[in-house]
């Protein structure tokens, strides 16, 4: 087991821990929780000797192995696949043994480094770091793709694939969600929670601690203190601890208020839809958390919208994708004929495996890309506001937050997008203030902030331009729990409309009324909760994998073995054919009637663009609404015609 015994830990002139204990069980999960600059990260370096205790002492069994992922930046021009063996630190130095034995005549030293090479593992590492690799998100074509060919995203996820193949009896995760979508995400949990040895992970990515942990350290007032259970057990332990505190409960009143308002709100708003029902789910959830929640020293909110056009745009047999790399050649599409309409106050949660196009798509709509093919249509006094992956990289590093505050308020005035605000620098301060900007912060440069601070001071812009069309892609890579719960209660209260790209379940289950389900280069409603994505994404990385040994059977001309199947007699066929025929008729039917359907739904929502009589849009709104109803019983009705066709044709 590890022991932490009375350790004092300190970080210049700020103590960090003082005197802090915690014993650690082999084979546990454990999460390490804290604010920011509470000394998680410090912790590690000292579990990794990296830094040194300043009192105190702390035990680690000495065979244990430890693997954890480097956070340099690898530049190499290895192929990824042997980047990502020799990760593998036990069979690197079998490796060298043989290569050391080889070298002499000793017969006895080259017969114990060949058989301590097979113990490694070195017949079947290169297929174990390739499973790790396309887990992780890479595609068959880039195995053997040099590592520095790869983004820096990219590279790091290469990284942590390194650190899975070491093997290891304590694994130190620092954040490592951050560079994943949701596909990569859900593989991870997986593979961590089969993992046999001791772990300790820091994230704020709540749904992945609840996943992957059993344990749970909170670093508070420079103390280690243990709860039994993952996070959201954590949660629910302190929130009574707090509630007993009654002079620390009766501070949090105002704030707890603050939240039971938009818990009520939403409730009544939820319809019986499974998502929305996940979404009632996840705040009672945090009703229940009141107190930990109303603890947090950092809360905004977005200003009303001036205007909510209805719908926000309209989209017409749009292609997404990029413009031609050079001059005379082809544009590349990634997603075609899209014909949606995107309607005051929705809530949308952009799903999708890497590479679908989900940012393409929130880009195109943000302006960012053009339209490759057909029409985006913007409905009068449209203003949105857009958190992009790559937000904090157009940052100024040598500005302050009051230079961008100054700057963005002339870029307003000069594009006549001005929402009433004020301009005064004082009024600018202020509103900084409320982002947790105070002070000498106003004046510090961007460049020497953290990623979290520069993420605030991105949401800080977006919120003071009073946007009624939230774009969010991946808004919460450098956000602390804290702040990521305080823009789930912002954009809960947000009045506008809100499309959100996010590996961040937590944040999707509570933000989220509907999902739509970028795939197969087309968009189309995902009629399910996060749930069943999830075990959408399992089943799409099966076949995955299915495919790709199909793949390499081929390749390597081994003939797969055939099933035999009985073959049905011929009156048993003529049965089965007459079983089939009003069923694939009906089908035929619901499929047109689907196709009439969603047509007119489609024709309805790009009339409104042009209507402003508030009688003929609640007629319109009434009238969508029917058509919705419609389509959603068509489509049961379809899948269980679907489910009756494949049952009669397998008896």
């Amino acid at each position: 087991m590890i022991t932490v015994k009375n350790i004092v830990l300190r970080r210049g002139a700020k103590v960090l821990l003082d005197k802090a204990s915690v014993t650690l069980n082999p084979g546990e999960k454990i999460g390490l929780v804290g604010r920011n600059g509470a000394g998680k990260s410090s912790l590690f370096r000292l579990l990794d000797r990296t830094l040194h205790e300043d009192g105190g002492d702390f035990y680690i069994p000495p065979q244990w192995r430890m693997a954890q992922v480097a956070q340099d930046m690898p530049e190499t021009d290895m192929p990824a696949t042997q980047y990502v063996v020799e990760g593998d630190v036990t069979l690197l130095a079998a490796q060298q043994e043989v290569e050391a034995a080889e070298a002499t005549d000793d017969g006895e030293r080259m017969g114990n480094a060949y058989m301590a090479l097979h113990d490694a593992g070195a017949h079947d590492a290169p297929a174990r770091a390739q499973s790790l690799i396309l887990g992780l998100g890479f595609r068959m074509d880039e195995l053997e793709r040099p590592v520095d060919s790869f983004s820096g995203g990219w590279r790091m996820r290469l990284q942590l694939a390194r650190a899975l193949m070491c093997p290891s009896e304590l694994l130190l995760l620092d954040e490592p969600t951050n560079h994943l979508d949701l596909d990569a995400l859900v593989w991870l949990e997986a593979w961590l929670q089969r993992y046999q040895g001791t772990m300790l992970v820091i994230s704020h990515d709540r749904e992945f601690l609840d996943a992957v942990t059993d344990v749970t350290v909170h670093i508070e007032r420079a103390q280690l203190m243990r709860y039994g259970g993952n996070y959201s057990k954590f949660e629910d332990m302190r929130a009574e601890k707090m509630a007993l505190q009654a002079t620390a409960f009766s501070k949090q009143q105002d704030k707890m208020a603050h939240l039971q308002k938009f818990i009520d709100r939403f409730k009544a708003k939820a319809s019986k839809a499974k998502q929305a029902q996940s979404r009632v789910k996840a705040l009672e959830r945090m009703e229940k958390i009141g107190p930990v929640l109303a603890e947090a020293d950092f809360t905004f909110e977005f200003t009303e919208p001036l205007n909510l056009p209805n719908p926000m745009l309209a989209m017409q047999d749009v292609d997404f994708g990029y413009p031609p790399l050079e001059e005379g050649g082809e544009p590349v599409t990634i997603v075609r004929g899209v014909s949606r309409s995107v309607l005051a106050g929705q809530r949308i949660g952009i799903l999708g495996a890497n590479g679908q196009g989900k940012s393409t798509v929130v880009k195109t709509i943000a302006r960012d890309l053009n339209a490759l093919a057909g029409e985006v249509t913007e409905g009068r006094g449209l203003n949105i506001g857009y958190f992009a992956q790559q937000e904090l990289d157009v940052l100024r590093p040598t500005d302050t937050p009051l230079e961008h505050m100054i700057r963005l308020v002339k870029e307003c005035t000069e594009q006549g997008r001005l929402q009433g605000q004020s301009t005064r620098e004082q009024d600018l301060r202020s509103f900084l203030g409320g982002f947790n900007f105070t002070g000498d912060q106003v004046k510090q440069a961007v460049g020497s902030m953290s990623g979290g601070e520069k993420a605030r001071l991105v949401l800080c812009m977006i919120v003071w331009q009073r946007p009624n069309l939230l774009l969010l892609d991946e808004p919460t890579n450098h956000l602390d729990l804290a702040t990521r719960e305080a823009l789930s209660m912002a954009l809960n209260e947000f009045e506008g409309t809100v499309m959100l790209v996010s590996h961040d379940r937590s944040l999707l289950r509570a933000v989220a009324d509907e999902f739509w389900l970028v795939s197969r280069g087309g968009i189309a409603p995902f009629d399910g909760d996060l749930d069943d994505y999830q075990r959408y994404l399992l089943e799409v990385a099966k076949e995955s994998r299915e495919a790709q040994k199909r793949e390499q059977r081929d390749q390597q001309k081994v003939p797969a073995a055939a099933p035999v199947a009985a073959k049905p007699d011929a009156k048993q066929r003529s049965q089965n054919a007459e079983q089939l025929k009003p069923l694939k008729k009906s089908l035929e039917q619901a499929d047109k009637k689907l196709s009439d359907l969603n047509a007119e739904k489609t024709n309805l929502e790009t009339s409104l663009l042009n209507e402003a009589a508030p009688a003929r849009l609640a007629e319109a709104g009434r009238q969508l609404k029917t058509l919705g109803e419609k389509i959603e019983a068509l489509e049961a009705e379809w899948l269980d015609l679907t489910e009756k066709i494949e049952a009669a044709s397998t008896e």
